[in-house]
């Protein structure tokens, strides 16, 4: 399929992850892939169970340094710095990575000199000019892995603390010198190597290697054989298996794209040879791989920084983010039922099909992992070790399976695919950790924060309005973990200072930063997954819109009333809970014009008054406030159901004589 007109930079930037997921590295570049991951993961096991290994202990600020030098010094070798996508290195990128060596060496060096003498704010000459050679390196680094809107991005607010004087409110703060703000963002631990990198190293780094561990050694193979046995034979089986394998394998990766270009290759043939339209298929894939981001335990890498950001155990934001994941994916699931109900699709054959026991016989391995790494989360809050147990244990048991045993040259594969991801990673991460360090060098945060909600003239509905365009906005040019720590900077405080619940805050800015990828003009999840279905990119973007078109109201949903992210008491959260699924099932009813397990809505405009009919009593039985209207949500849910009964009463009288007309069909 020819790049359409209206996908712009999307199309350019799926090309190149395409491309990337097909470089194989060899010789020199392969071995130092491998030898700098294996070290890193060394010294990350030594520093986070604290083995002190020839009885020494590193400084956290000289472990980071070691995480950046290592895996910094691989974006030269992995991202090419013009030009399509190559495994061929060349000698300037050699040098830029051995250049990266020594000047994160300095740093490990004199951490600990650093610490004592307050380098941060006073630093030597010698430390000044590593800090500037740093600087331009992640500058560089960033550009290579986050793209030119990032690095952009990223440049500007590196700068601005040298003419934050100059800028008209609200954006005006403390300036400083060139050489004192870079010897900042290079040393202090508010910056490059604040937050954004101390979850990386604390958190990151495992949950990265335990998901690329669990994909080569089968997992991904068996939960989409399990989802095919478990749902694959009902209406529209192909679609409803795409939603639990592709989401669960975009919860390991934590990337959209990446998880459309793989599982799609598969989902995507198979719902279209089972009758579904091409855009419909394209669709399908793209939200779920979106949502596998917002789904625990894993949430791709993000959900650690909020994590870090918050101060809060990890497993508070995994179970925080479980009921918008599970009624995401519920719309999903109705959504697809009503679709293929209306269009008479079947599920797959019984002979195409696994068997459930079977498949659970062959694959209770996976299972076990997961429920180990749940167990040491939750019980013993090992969220930093977890994953680490995890490993080995797959690692071993996998030695003992024929099938998908793990071969040396395998386990070095397994190695450098982690080796390529984190060093895409740590270089988003230092360059966006500079726009943290700008806010605080000029004191600009708490400032905007009393700007933005003047603003917003004190109306919490209007500032979340421009919290989610602003969250959508910066989405289109950031990954989704750049994108939650600049709004983090920038939004949260004053969302927060409006009196929502913090945590939610921080869960809306990642929905909303999440939309851009099934919503046009850019829908970059959306146009990857039509390029492999040859279905009309723009077209595929607006049934991708309604589809996810839950992920627009549920954000909104949950920061109003925190009870949908498990903040209340047991009965008030089953109680908005139920009430949202009973919601969100009307409204997918509404978009497909068909009543999932009732009946259908034929056409015509008094179809479609049902329709609108539907909607609205779906939304306010879902919205788990009273928006307004001073009656209680209780009051407000009966209100909903009785806008409902007619359409439902239409619905099921469809669906009676289309069973009634069926029965008298004489069989052959």
């Amino acid at each position: 399929m020819s790049p359409s007109p209206d996908t712009g930079r999307g199309q350019a930037a799926i090309k190149v992850e395409r491309a990337s997921e097909r470089l194989t590295f060899q010789g020199a570049a392969r071995w130092t892939i491998i030898v700098f991951t294996t070290v890193a993961i060394g010294v990350a096991v030594n520093q986070l169970f604290k083995l002190r290994i020839g009885d020494y202990s590193m400084l956290e600020g000289m472990y980071l340094y070691v995480l950046a030098g290592l895996f910094l010094s691989l974006t030269f070798i992995t991202f090419r710095a013009r030009g399509p996508a190559s495994a061929v290195v060349p000698w300037y990128d050699w040098v830029l990575s051995a250049a990266t060596l020594v000047v994160a060496g300095f740093f490990v060096v004199t951490a600990g000199q650093s610490l004592d003498s307050g380098w941060e704010y006073a630093p030597p000459n010698i430390a000044v000019w590593m800090s500037i050679a740093f600087y331009v390196l992640i500058l560089e680094g960033t550009r290579r892995a986050g793209g030119l809107v990032l690095f952009g991005i990223v440049l500007v607010f590196s700068v601005y603390p040298t003419f934050a004087e100059r800028v008209p409110d609200p954006l005006s703060g403390f300036t400083q010198p060139f050489t004192d703000v870079v010897p900042y963002f290079m040393i202090s631990s508010e910056a490059s190597f604040g937050i954004p990198m101390r979850a990386f190293g604390n958190l990151v780094i495992g949950f990265i290697l335990f998901g690329a561990v669990l994909q080569f050694t089968g997992g991904g193979k068996f939960f989409n054989n399990l989802a095919l046995s478990l749902v694959g034979g009902y209406r529209g089986g192909a679609a409803k298996v795409s939603i639990f394998a592709s989401g669960f394998m975009g919860s390991m990766s934590g990337s959209v794209i990446s998880n459309v270009l793989t599982t799609g290759s598969v989902s995507i043939p198979a719902m279209k040879k089972t009758g579904f339209a091409s855009r419909y298929a394209a669709a399908t894939e793209a939200c779920a791989s979106t949502g596998g981001v917002l789904m625990p335990p894993i949430m791709g890498a993000t959900a650690f920084v909020i994590a870090s950001w918050l101060g809060r155990p990890y497993v508070e934001i995994m179970l925080a983010a479980a009921i918008p994941s599970l009624l995401y994916f519920f719309c999903l699931f109705v959504q697809i039922d009503a679709y293929s109900a209306r269009r008479g699709l079947t599920g797959l054959a019984a002979q195409n099909r696994p068997r459930v026991v079977q498949t659970l016989r062959e694959g209770w391995l996976y299972i076990a992992v997961f429920a180990l790494l749940i167990y040491l989360m939750v019980a013993y809050r090992w969220e930093t070790t977890a994953p680490f147990y995890a490993v080995v244990l797959l690692l071993i048991v996998n030695q003992f399976r024929r099938r998908d045993r793990v071969s040396l040259s395998g386990f070095f594969d397994i190695v450098a695919a982690v080796g390529r991801t984190l060093s895409e990673l740590v270089a988003v991460l230092l360059g966006i950790g500079m726009i943290v360090g700008a806010f605080q060098a000029t004191g600009l945060t708490g400032p905007l924060a009393n700007e933005l909600v003047h603003m917003a003239g004190s109306s919490v509905p209007m500032l979340l309005v421009m919290g989610a365009l602003t969250s959508f906005i910066f989405g289109m040019g950031m990954t989704v973990t750049a994108c939650y720590i600049f709004l983090a900077v920038v939004l949260a405080p004053a969302l927060v200072q409006a009196g929502l619940n913090e945590l939610a805050v921080h869960l809306f800015i990642l929905y909303w930063g999440m939309v851009s990828f099934i919503t046009p003009p850019v829908a970059l999840g959306a146009f990857a997954a039509a390029s492999m279905a040859g279905a009309n990119a723009f077209r595929t973007g607006i049934e991708a819109m309604k589809l996810g078109g839950v992920i627009y109201v549920v954000p909104f949903f949950f920061v109003l009333n925190p009870a949908l992210i498990g903040q209340g008491a047991p009965l008030e959260i089953l109680f908005v809970l139920i009430c949202a699924l009973v919601g969100i099932w009307l409204i997918s009813a509404s978009f497909q014009g068909y009543v999932s397990f009732v009946g259908p809505l034929h056409g015509g405009a008094f179809s479609m008054g049902m329709r609108c009919l539907l909607f609205v009593a779906g939304f306010v039985i879902a919205a788990p406030t009273d928006l307004g209207a001073g009656l209680g949500t209780a009051t407000l849910t009966i209100v909903g159901l009785a806008l409902a009964l007619l359409p439902l009463s239409v619905a099921w009288r469809a669906g009676m004589q289309a069973q009634t007309e069926y029965s008298a069909v004489p069989s052959e």
